[in-house]
This record gives structure tokens, C-alpha cells and sequence, in this order.
């Protein structure tokens, strides 16, 4: 028997994991994608979860989504395909006591779950937001989240995981998550 965890906003952080232009463009959810992660970042500032961010090469691959680069403009560069090969990632985990990540980004089935792996190694509680990750190929996102799932990881969608974060409908900032929610994806 697994034991359950609910991840509210207490001791959670929020990683984007690689939304860069030239990778998203091979994406065929990248509205989606992009969309949810904006909620998800706006979601965890609003609720005062810690957000990182993370880009692949960016000499190479080049800079973040628009979007996602106005939202979180200090962002890690790594080159390892997981995100904890970059020290300030887990150096802004270890210094704010997080337990719990939540993971956005792509590709699912390469930098996504093996920041997950690695970090359920480590000791963290890792959740993948399914709406918000992507691969090239559908057939690999889809191995890649019931592969994390196995492996412990909570799968679940951006709509749940904002509300899961912000756990009561007296929350002050209730209302915000909420148009969050209602808001066009």
C-alpha cells in the first residue's frame, strides 16, 4: 500500500522544464503546453510556491517561450538532460525546504522524467502536471507519464494541481486560481 500524499502549496516548488521556441515548435500540444504552464507559473506566484525554470543549451537551442521568459526571467541553463545537473535548481530546492516538485515542460520522455527520476531519488515527491508536458511523439509522452506513474511519481493536470495547491475555497486567493482555471487553454 502506497502511502498518499496531498501537495498543497506548503512546501511545494514549481519546475518549468526546457520550454524553449526551437524545441516547442516541434511539439504538437505546444498551445496547450505553453498555455498550462502560464497557469501553473501564474498559479504558484500567486499561491508563494517557488518557481524555477530551466533551458537546455540555450546557445544552441535558444531562448525560452515568450511567455514563459516574461513570467520567470532568471532561468537556469543546464546540459544534463536532468534538471538537478544544474547546482542552482537543487540549491533553490534544499534552501526553501521543498518536499514536493511540480514538473512542466518537455520533452516528456527525456528531460521531464528524468528530472522526476532523479529527483524522487533524492528524496522529493515528484508530480507531472500531464497537460503541461509534451514530446515530439505523442506515443513517447504517453510511455514516459505511465513509466513516471510506475515509478512513483504523481500524474495528474494542471486544473487539479492548482486547486490541490491552494486546497479551500476560503483561500484569499481562491478567486484568482480560479479565473486561472476558467481562463482559455
Amino acid at each position: 500500500m502506497s502511502t498518499i500524499h496531498r501537495l498543497t502549496a506548503r512546501h511545494g516548488a514549481l519546475l518549468i522544464v526546457d520550454l524553449q521556441e526551437k524545441l516547442l515548435a516541434k511539439m504538437a500540444d505546444r498551445p496547450l503546453v505553453v498555455a498550462n504552464g502560464v497557469r501553473l507559473i501564474q498559479g504558484a506566484q500567486l499561491l508563494g510556491l517557488p518557481v524555477i525554470a530551466t533551458e537546455q543549451y540555450p546557445k544552441g537551442i535558444g531562448p525560452s517561450d515568450p511567455a514563459i521568459a516574461a513570467l520567470v526571467p532568471d532561468r537556469s541553463d543546464k546540459m544534463t538532460f536532468h534538471c538537478c545537473g544544474s547546482p542552482s535548481v537543487l540549491e533553490q530546492l534544499h534552501g526553501r525546504n521543498v518536499r514536493h516538485v511540480t514538473l512542466a515542460g518537455i520533452e516528456a520522455h527525456v528531460c521531464v522524467a528524468q528530472t522526476a527520476l532523479e529527483l524522487m531519488s533524492l528524496g522529493f515527491i515528484a508530480q507531472v502536471a500531464a497537460d503541461a508536458v509534451a514530446s515530439r511523439n505523442p506515443f513517447d509522452r504517453d510511455i514516459a507519464l505511465r513509466r513516471l506513474e510506475r515509478a512513483g511519481a504523481i500524474v495528474s493536470s494542471t486544473e487539479a494541481i492548482l486547486f490541490e495547491w491552494t486546497e479551500t475555497a476560503e483561500h484569499p486567493r481562491f478567486k484568482a486560481i480560479s479565473a486561472l482555471v476558467k481562463g482559455p487553454a
